[in-house]
């Protein structure tokens, strides 16, 4: 295994938690569609994304950050649960919510982050993308947060002159006269959480949804970049800007209010890029959103926390979006429920220099017919129909050499990991529907129905 590649003195790795008369106010943001490489310190040469590196340089950056799930919502229930999505059945995204399954959601037995550090005291407030539930009772106000703004559905137009397919809600309630660019304007209401919230700890989920399709950029942000020849490219860009922009404009915010090292930051996305159809990059990875090649699911992660986590650091031990979660916890001084303690660790010990070696022994990935396990430098992925795949990442990282053939025995240790790791999941309750699969209220239709191996097959527009 890598080892953990910055140098810091002793002193430093050592250093304290800081004693404070509060507990760390808390802020994750949440990409969509993000590619491993549509940012600077990434490898992104032709889109600046300089507060997006900011929080890399100071903090740190983690080269093999992963998502729970190729596609969006399954992802977001792995974030919000602090725990793998297949223990209660969250394995498919929901397709449009008048042909969702009446199943779908994250159920109320399974509490989220939101829910536990409000009852440790915390102000909470998310900004943005849902997608883990529509029904009465699984909403964001129903389900820990004090406000909520934006929408429950898997996409958004951005502009306000374009037709809106689902409505923008406040605490459920439809708003009629937004008028700022989709992305701005979750920005604004982040801030604004941020100086509403600053004399008591606080929690931000900002889950954007860009840099998701369609493609639609502010005029001002596309024109920043005449060197990229028009069309989709520089359309992204000028949405990727945009991305950047607001993350920015939060972060002025904390410091505005004098609480930048009070203040624990965490970028990720929600899933690797869907390249085809928005040109988002996942270099030098194979793969993109839907599949458990890298490119499906390893993703910018990035964290800091000024004072307390050494700046520059690079951390190349994998991680997943869950260990979010665990840490959110660990910093606020939340205890793990001891019936439900998640599969998230807390990141601090180990960037800390408290803990040595990976957070993780294995990790998992199960799509329908399809699941990926990875173990050290080693990672099994069993496609659809396919023969299972064993592949090296510290000397292949973009999975060009099939290992299965010469390592027999390190490819069934993989596979009876993920056959234990299984054993312990839940069935998926549902799978993605839409129009041509089921009714209205989402009955299915006695023909067309989605084959299971269909169920997690994603697109840019997916919902």
């Amino acid at each position: 295994m890598r080892p953990l590649l910055a140098l810091l003195s002793a002193a430093c790795l050592l250093a304290p938690l800081p004693a404070a008369a509060r507990p760390p106010n808390i802020v994750i943001f949440l990409a969509d569609d993000l590619g491993y490489a549509d940012i600077g310190v990434n490898g992104c040469t032709d889109i600046p994304t300089p507060h997006i590196d900011g929080i890399a340089r100071n903090g740190v950056r983690f080269t093999d950050g992963y998502a729970t799930h190729p596609v969006c919502s399954p992802s977001r229930a792995g974030l919000l649960s602090g725990m793998y999505q297949h223990r209660f059945g969250f394995e498919h995204n929901s397709g449009p919510e008048p042909f969702a399954d009446p199943n779908f959601g994250l159920p109320r037995e399974i509490p989220t982050l939101a829910e536990k550090l409000r009852a440790a005291g915390y102000a909470t407030g998310m900004v943005g993308k849902w997608h883990v539930g529509f029904r009465e009772g699984l909403r964001p106000h129903e389900r820990g947060f004090d406000e909520h703004y934006g929408f429950l559905g898997g996409s958004h137009r951005y502009r306000p002159d374009r037709p809106r397919e689902n409505s923008i809600v406040r605490n459920g309630a439809v708003v009629t006269d937004e008028r700022d660019y989709l992305t701005d304007a979750f920005a604004r209401e982040a801030a604004g959480f941020v100086e509403r919230s600053r004399d008591k700890p606080w929690f931000l989920y900002v889950a954007f949804n860009a840099v998701h399709s369609p493609l639609e950029a502010p005029a001002a942000s596309e024109a920043r970049f005449p060197h990229i020849p028009a069309g989709k490219r520089r359309t992204y860009a000028g949405m990727l800007a945009a991305l950047d922009d607001a993350v920015g404009r939060v972060l002025a915010q904390v410091r505005a209010i004098g609480q930048e090292e009070q203040t624990l930051v965490m970028l990720f996305s929600d899933n690797g890029g869907p390249t085809q159809q928005t040109t988002s990059r996942n270099d030098p990875l194979r793969g993109t959103k839907g599949q458990l090649y890298e490119g499906g699911i390893r993703v910018p992660f990035v964290m800091q926390w000024q004072g307390t986590i050494p700046a520059g650091l690079t951390f190349t031990h994998p991680v997943m979006g869950f260990d979010c979660h665990a840490t959110a916890l660990a910093a606020a001084g939340v205890a793990p429920s001891a019936e439900k303690p998640g599969d998230g660790v807390d990141l601090l010990p180990f960037l800390l220099g408290r803990r040595a070696g990976p957070p993780h022994e294995r990790l998992f990935w199960r799509t329908a017919d399809r699941h990926a396990v990875r173990a050290g430098e080693w990672k099994l992925v069993q496609e659809r129909g396919g023969a299972p795949q064993l592949f090296n990442l510290d000397d292949d990282i973009g999975e060009r050499h099939d290992r299965a053939a010469e390592q027999p025995a390190r490819l069934g240790e993989l596979q009876a990991a993920f056959a234990a790791w299984e054993a312990q999941m839940t069935p998926a309750r549902w799978v993605r529907q839409d129009r041509r699969t089921a009714e209205p209220g989402g009955r299915p239709k006695a023909a067309g129905r989605a084959p299971r191996g269909a169920a997690g097959r994603a697109s840019g527009a997916e919902r």
